[in-house]
């Protein structure tokens, strides 16, 4: 049960302050595995399913059904617009975690947030992607966040809570420094 006056930017304090003490307590506790599943539908369309994840010392039964996830290309690079493509997701993926982290560190500090919107932009030179150049890089040349934050806190608290979830980001820190990704195959 959540207790209305330990909420604060949608927040309940309390509860985070319990997550926080009890992986204090026993470490083991915050050890997480998130898992998806992707189906290909045809050409660049493909349907994700997301369910079941392990965290807190269990796995997570909470999602009777899973999440669909769309993705696709659009017209202009060979798709059907069946949903964002794979570099939007990611980017999504990225304003949503700096969302969180936002929220729930500026709950922690006690500073309200009245409006957060968070604004991303990533460059992709194709020639990478296309294998037209073996000097261009495949995946983002570069991303920019811009965090749009009302707010009665003072822009120094503001700031330092921006700087703070940037060192505890988890998709800031997997997109910013390299993370080893295996990637395998087997037959169907």
């Amino acid at each position: 049960m959540t207790d209305n006056s330990s909420l604060l930017n949608g927040v309940d304090s309390a509860r985070l302050a319990d997550a926080v003490g009890a992986i204090q307590d026993n470490p083991k506790l915050a050890q997480c595995e998130f898992r998806t599943v992707t189906h290909w539908v045809s050409g660049a369309h493909a349907r994700t399913h997301v369910q079941g994840f392990y965290g807190m010392g269990q796995e997570d039964t909470s999602r009777a059904t899973p999440f669909l996830i769309e993705s696709d290309e659009p017209p202009v690079l060979l798709g059907t617009n069946k949903g964002p493509n794979p570099v939007e997701l990611l980017l999504t993926g990225l304003a949503a975690c700096i969302t969180v982290g936002l929220t729930y560190n500026a709950a922690v500090r006690n500073l309200p947030i009245e409006q957060l919107t968070i604004e991303l932009r990533g460059t992709i030179d194709l020639q990478g992607f296309m294998a037209l150049s073996d000097s261009v890089r495949p995946g983002f040349q570069g991303i920019t966040v811009h965090c749009h934050v009302k707010s009665p806190a003072s822009d120094e608290d503001i700031q330092a809570l921006v700087e703070h979830v940037k060192h505890v980001s988890p998709v800031y820190n997997t997109v910013s420094e390299p993370t080893p990704v295996e990637l395998t195959f087997q037959r169907v």
